[in-house]
């Protein structure tokens, strides 16, 4: 499989070249050698003093024009790009709040509640009353909470109390307890401005607050949110990478990150009109493919096809069979437009917020999502009739299945059934060896990594080979689908202890989680293994890592320092973003263990990750005591109750 993919990347791009079509991948050579002062973070241009740099190699200048040295340089920079990449996912959630809002009021006619269980579960933990109360009006106070969350004076973030209480005293002693998430974005730019913070130490605990905002607050509420309107997640079966689309049908590619566009033009193709205008055109029908996190959405809702991830959207246009690319937010490259150029490929945008120079726009709205959708859709059917047919080449071969879905909730179920889903048989068998622990890959893919390289299934395979079990979100975990490794066939390429649990549960090695925002769902399932007991009381404890090898957009810096804050070893692939500044490089990579119990670590070889996981777990193994050999086998009940009463000792760590 591997070689198949790196063969279609690679055909694409030289089918490109012969039709001359430029490529990320040719804009980031005509970049090089890139400017050296950015990549060290030590250019500064915060005010009109500058820009000023700093010299790394010492015969240059020191300080800015205000007296600002290197590592304050760095720590604006990292606070900066903690604070926007929160923005945008909390802006994400805010437009998901309101559209609960709307939809409990009627106002949204194309959406519904979908999840009246997950509805009734926020609404507790929020302190919404439900008894003898109307759905909607529950789900519109859920909504106001939600939305109270952006801007309340007073008080920290709800979800913070789903944290173990271990972590949330971590946070408190610390002073980075997350308030309102609009303050710390704009507290964030606040800080970074002239004249402003200028303790690198402050700084960083400003980007940790601002990015516990994300993971804990906007990410946590668009993920939960979305789950209401809809549906949580549950394993289902679709397929990935660009053989998904089809020469024959109407082939429309949705692109973004707010699965509200999405979810309407999957509503709006099954309308008959749809059908019988296709039918018309000449086509069998009509192909709704995902590309980035739009994708993630709709495979792990709906089954619905994935075209691919980030670094291929221009390679979905140049099959010359996309009809129409619609777009909504985050990711979406404005080089598509002249891409779009080379072939029939309709290029719309759909959001005030999002356009795009040259693009058609077509304004999309809660209140009238169905008729934008179903314009879009008609848009698309008519410019079929002006596909040329000779540019069309969509390679084959490696369309893989792909199993997705595995919300928190779904899981807790898988693991330990309807009456008694729990975390407790993941627990288990990381204490008893059969898994070492988990690893998170989540992030983005970069032309910095060669054209076919495919960087996180090499990681994936090397981690579940050696018996850990693997969680994806985003862009990654559209690679690892694209890979073939979302399947539960691929057993065989575990180690022994993985390979038992994933044939006595039924589920791939690799899991499927969501998209970028999902990555909540990581976090409160690291609340629960920790709830459950028996693997210390704080997130910091567990034998856990997180990694993002391709990190391009600043979500990935926000997501990153969320993790770490919460207890996460998280290793970047690549570039520091603060590498020119060695005291804020320092409080990164070591300095923040002691305040919140782990760190941040870069590294540029990609292939020396996958041993820095497996010594992390290790050591967390060890400090846990239970890196004890013991019989190998799959516990039934009975022995799963007398194990629960021998690990009281291990899970006295959390007392």
């Amino acid at each position: 499989m591997e070689e198949k993919q790196k063969a279609v990347d690679q055909v694409m791009l030289d089918r490109m070249k012969e039709l001359k079509v430029e490529t990320l991948y040719d804009r980031y050579q005509a970049q090089l050698p890139q400017c050296g002062y950015g990549s060290l973070a030590l250019c500064c241009r915060h005010c009109n003093y500058g820009p000023c740099n700093i010299d790394p190699f010492g015969n240059g200048p020191k300080k800015g024009v205000c007296g600002a040295d290197a590592n304050t340089f760095a720590a604006r920079h990292f606070l900066r790009m903690s604070g926007a990449g929160t923005g945008c996912h909390s802006d994400h959630g805010r437009a998901v709040a309101h559209l609960l809002v709307a939809t409990a009021r009627g106002e949204a006619p194309g959406y519904r509640i979908k999840d009246v269980e997950k509805l009734m579960a926020v609404a507790e933990f929020f302190g919404v009353k439900t008894k003898d109360r109307k759905i909607n009006e529950i789900a519109e106070e859920v909504g106001e909470m939600a939305l109270m969350e952006f801007g309340k004076p007073y008080g920290t973030l709800l979800f913070l109390k789903r944290a173990p209480e271990a972590r949330q005293k971590v946070w408190e002693k610390a002073g980075i307890a997350p308030r309102a998430i609009d303050r710390e974005v704009c507290e964030s730019l606040h800080r970074t401005g002239m004249g402003g913070d200028q303790d690198y130490r402050n700084l960083t605990k400003q980007a940790m607050r601002v990015a516990l905002a994300d993971g804990w607050g906007g990410s946590m509420i668009a993920t939960e949110l979305q789950d209401i309107l809809f549906g949580t997640p549950k394993p289902v079966q679709g397929r990935s990478n660009l053989g998904v689309l089809k020469k024959d049908h109407v082939n429309i590619v949705v692109h973004g990150h707010e699965p509200q566009l999405a979810e309407a033009i999957v509503a709006a193709s099954n309308d008959p009109d749809v059908a019988k205008a296709s039918s018309a055109a000449g086509a069998k029908g009509v192909v709704i493919a995902g590309l980035c996190c739009t994708a993630n959405e709709l495979l792990v809702r709906h089954g619905i096809p994935m075209a691919g991830h980030t670094t291929m959207q221009e390679a979905a246009i140049a099959t010359g069979a996309v009809e129409l690319m619609v777009v909504d937010i985050q990711c979406i490259m404005q080089a598509l437009i002249e891409t779009a150029k080379h072939f029939h490929t309709k290029f719309i945008t759909t959001l005030s917020k999002a356009k795009i120079y040259g693009a058609e726009h077509v304004e999309f709205t809660d209140e009238h999502a169905l008729e934008a959708a179903k314009k879009i859709i008609m848009m698309a059917i008519e410019n079929f009739k002006n596909r040329d047919n000779k540019k069309v080449f969509i390679p084959g071969g490696a369309e893989p299945d792909v199993v997705a879905g595995f919300s928190h909730e779904t899981i807790k179920y898988m693991l330990g059934g309807r009456y008694r889903a729990s975390y407790r048989p993941l627990n288990d068998n990381i204490i008893n060896g059969r898994i070492r622990g988990v690893v998170g890959i989540a992030g983005c893919t970069s032309p910095r990594i060669g054209a076919g390289e495919e960087s996180y299934v090499s990681l994936a395979k090397e981690l579940i080979a050696n018996n850990i079990l693997v969680v994806g979100t985003g862009c990654a975990a559209g690679q690892c689908a694209s890979g073939g490794l979302m399947i539960p066939e691929l057993k065989d390429l575990c180690g022994e202890g993985l390979r038992e649990v994933c044939e006595a549960v039924g589920m791939p090695p690799v899991l499927h989680s969501g998209a970028c925002v999902d990555n909540s769902r990581i976090l409160i399932a690291l609340s629960e293994m920790v709830k459950e007991g028996g693997l210390g009381s704080d997130i910091s404890e567990l034998p856990v890592a997180g990694v993002c090898l391709e990190w391009m957009h600043e979500k990935a810096i926000a997501i990153g320092q969320y993790f770490v804050a919460s207890g996460v070893y998280t290793i970047f692939g690549m570039n520091s973003p603060v590498a020119g500044a060695p005291d804020m490089q320092r409080l990164l990579t070591k300095e923040m263990e002691e305040l919140v119990g782990a760190r941040w670590a870069f590294e540029r070889d990609l292939k020396k990750i996958g041993k820095m996981v497996m010594d992390h777990i290790e050591k967390k193994r060890d400090a846990l005591g239970i890196n004890v050999k013991k019989e190998r086998k799959l516990y039934d009940m009975a022995e799963r109750r007398a194990l629960e009463r021998e690990c009281k000792p291990v899970s006295g760590h959390h007392s």
